[in-house]
């Protein structure tokens, strides 16, 4: 009996990603689908309900934040945007309107299809889940409130927990500095990005092999952080 296969609307107006990314998407055991402005995107969207959305934001017919938006009123899948624009106020503006992540162009297609599998990794995860977190030698166990390096218990205060355990539960999802800082210090310090930093620098002295070359806690330029863990 053949598996049902995950369906992946990729909406583009450019032929060319249609060409190399539909086989990729084939071959990696998706199911692709196609729409090539904002509007045919929309009612793929509402029409086939498709398992992930890959988003191109410079579209012929309306604005690639404008179908986000548009689709986000409908549609709670992951969305990943596909953009030319490298201009970090358009992808925190992406992120912000409720894109999962953001993959630049030119891109490689190894890297856009472990960002749509840690999508749809996440988009099917509970928000708690029961086993701990790992990524490498680190262990975050969330019922016990504990994180441990090597088996060893590492103290981390309540803030730097917070912070960790947020990026941890977005299981790959880059997080702009305003959700973190609106999701651990309140709305009144959503500007406050050095605040972030200061964390942020803590906590890869406490858990990185080499804090100067972080693996786990990886910053996205301008933008926000990641957290790369083990696969499950």
């Amino acid at each position: 009996m053949t598996a049902v296969r995950q369906r992946i609307l990729v909406i583009d107006d450019e032929p060319q990603i249609h060409r190399f990314l539909g086989p990729a998407l084939d071959a990696a055991g998706y199911e692709p689908l196609r729409a090539d402005s904002g509007q045919e995107g929309l009612r793929g969207v509402a029409l086939w309900s498709p398992d992930a959305v890959v988003l191109d934001l410079g579209l012929p017919d309306m604005d690639g934040k404008t179908v986000l938006e548009k689709a986000r009123a409908f549609y709670d899948g992951p969305i990943l945007i596909l953009s030319a624009r490298d201009r970090e106020v358009e992808k925190i503006e992406a992120l912000d309107r409720g894109a999962n992540d953001y993959v630049e162009k030119p891109f490689g297609v190894g890297e856009l299809l472990a960002r749509l599998r840690a999508a749809l990794r996440q988009s099917g995860k509970s928000p708690t889940p029961r086993g701990p977190i790992r990524a490498g030698d680190v262990e975050i166990d969330l019922e016990m409130r504990r994180v441990t390096r090597a088996g060893a218990f590492v103290k981390l205060s309540p803030r730097e927990y917070e912070v960790l355990t947020r990026l941890a539960l977005g299981h790959g999802k880059v997080l702009t500095h305003k959700d973190l800082l609106t999701a651990v210090w309140g709305p009144a310090h959503a500007d406050d990005t050095q605040y972030l930093r200061v964390f942020i620098g803590q906590l890869r002295q406490k858990l990185e092999a080499d804090p100067s070359a972080p693996t786990m806690l990886v910053t996205e330029p301008g933008v926000g952080y990641r957290f790369v863990g083990d696969d499950p």
